[in-house]
């Protein structure tokens, strides 16, 4: 069981990431833990693993949890067995068969006599046989790594474990090892993923947010529809509150014009009535204040509608609120823009595909490039971008204008502030307003504009990516996306879809992402063996 009450944390430089957290998690419950990029859900699970300390509030758990990283870059000068937390004991075994039975070594191994026997059999479960435990994380490839720290779970056999994305960097056949350890497992689980197939085999969605968590019983999908249904009654508010106030002001406005001409028909009266200028100026009086106490009224109501309808439009979705889109393409569809013959490469003397590769790809295919780790997928796409040369066969592209974006949003210069990157990109001579219009609708505040690329998430970098191709101009024959779902939360997931489905020239993309593929009406793919 884990339970947080009134958990705040407070990052060093003493900005305030979530206050008040209340949670509880009983055994053997299987929870996905969502939000947008920043609210905190990889803070937290380090919190629940207690690699961070809370600035305030309580953390109970039952047992030591067992976590999963996302990012691998502390480990690298680590061996496998150091960065797993087992190279003491794996030495005190050896030294203890090699006949130095110390107290020593004996408190270090714990009686855990099947540790060896329990790594082996792990590393083969996740195919990772051929390595070994003294050689270094750095030389593996990202899903190496994951696998490694997926296999701890086998090998220290926790009660509670915390997976931060664990399907990023997995091929097809990892992806199937993971689903089926999460359907099986009788384990307590807290997962933040973007990965919906997973997300669907959890039984529990905890939404983390500014205003704290709200539980939902059920998997994904059934988190999609409550969360729908509450957005459409926000809709719904909005036309009401919308409606109230123009009902107001009518009110307020008709309410005025009558007080006025009851104002000018009374003074008329007065006039006739002869009455003396004292009491023409108090009864002035009297009506001036009439008509004020009634502005004020009309006012506070206003007022107060207003401020009903303002909350409503802050609650409405993001994806709402922007929308992304690209030009037409230059090409008739089915055009043959690629065509790649008898395509080969040489690594170590050794050709990288069995067979060489022969296929081609016409205007405005959605194609998906799929392998197993390793297969050779990045160099097959400097060969298609002429960033290597064939050793074998050719490569036919006629493209000009291609776009490739890769995981890091190499696109994006660290260097510069969010708005300085914007107007890098203002080939097209828009002005200043319209520059800084165009990322607030990419949902990049005024207070946001000075911050440096650097310090952005994957998926602000992807949003103003979007907004710098949109302010550029740019029309792009085609697209080339590297495992684009890595790294994104599922807000930034459906706005990355909402423009590639916008989108109508060549789309190649690298992904292992089943679900993701279908969304964005991916319509063949080639394999790489």
């Amino acid at each position: 069981m884990l339970i947080l009450q009134g958990a705040t944390y407070t990052h060093p430089n003493r900005d305030l990431l979530f206050d008040n957290l209340n949670l509880t998690i009983h055994k053997q419950n299987k929870v996905a833990l969502v939000g947008h990029n920043g609210v905190g859900k990889s803070t937290l699970l380090k919190i629940l693993s207690g690699n961070l300390q809370l600035s305030a509030g309580v953390l109970k758990t039952d047992a030591t949890p067992y976590f999963v990283p996302q990012l691998f870059a502390q480990y690298n000068e680590d061996t496998i067995a150091k960065a797993l937390g087992i190279e003491e004991k794996i030495k005190a075994l050896y030294e203890i068969l090699s006949g130095n039975v110390t107290d020593a070594n004996l408190s270090l191994l714990d009686d855990d006599w099947t540790i060896e026997e329990r790594c082996a059999t792990a590393l083969k479960h996740w195919d990772l046989k051929v390595l070994d435990l003294n050689q270094k994380i750095k030389g593996l490839s990202g899903g190496q790594k994951m696998r490694v720290f997926l296999a701890g779970m086998m090998i220290h056999q926790p009660k509670i474990v915390l997976l931060d994305e664990p399907s990023n960097h997995l091929d097809i056949a990892g992806r199937t090892l993971l689903y089926e350890y999460i359907k099986t497992t009788s384990n307590t689980l807290v997962v933040v993923s973007h990965d919906r197939t997973l997300l669907n085999l959890l039984d529990t969605v905890c939404e983390l947010s500014k205003n704290g968590i709200t539980r939902y019983g059920g998997n994904y999908d059934f988190y999609l529809t409550q969360k729908r249904i509450e957005q459409e009654s926000v809709m719904l508010g909005l036309k009401n509150e919308e409606k109230a106030l123009r009902k107001a002001k009518d009110v307020e406005k008709a309410s005025l014009e009558r007080q006025q001409k009851l104002d000018a028909r009374g003074k008329k009266k007065q006039e006739q009535a002869g009455l003396s200028r004292i009491s023409m100026n108090t009864l002035r009086n009297n009506a001036e204040k009439s008509t004020s106490k009634l502005r004020s009224v009309h006012a506070k109501k206003i007022v107060e509608v207003s401020a009903g309808l303002k909350q409503l439009r802050t609650e409405i979705s993001d994806i709402e609120k922007m929308k992304v889109g690209f030009d037409h393409s230059l090409f008739n569809r089915g055009k043959v823009l690629i065509k790649v013959e008898g395509l080969n490469f040489t690594y170590d003397n050794t050709m990288l595909w069995p067979e060489p590769l022969t296929f081609s790809i016409g205007a405005g295919e959605r194609v998906a490039l799929k392998g197993a780790n390793g297969s050779g997928k990045t160099t097959f796409l400097k060969l298609l971008l002429g960033q290597l040369l064939p050793q074998q066969g050719t490569v036919t592209n006629v493209i000009v204008n291609a776009i490739y974006i890769d995981q890091d949003y190499a696109l994006i210069n660290n260097e510069l502030t969010i708005y300085e990157q914007a107007q890098l990109n203002n080939a097209g001579g828009l002005q200043e307003h319209e520059v800084k219009i165009l990322l607030n609708r990419f949902l990049f505040t005024k207070e946001c504009w000075g911050k440096p690329c650097l310090a952005l998430s994957g998926g602000e970098k992807m949003r103003l990516m979007l907004c710098c191709l949109t302010i550029a101009m740019q029309k792009p024959e085609m697209i080339i996306l590297d495992e684009p779902t890595n790294n994104l939360d599922i807000q930034n997931l459906e706005i990355l879809k909402s423009a590639i489905l916008a989108y109508e020239g060549v789309l190649l993309v690298v992904s292992h992402d089943e679900y993701f593929l279908r969304q964005i009406n991916i319509e063949r793919s080639i394999t790489l063996i």
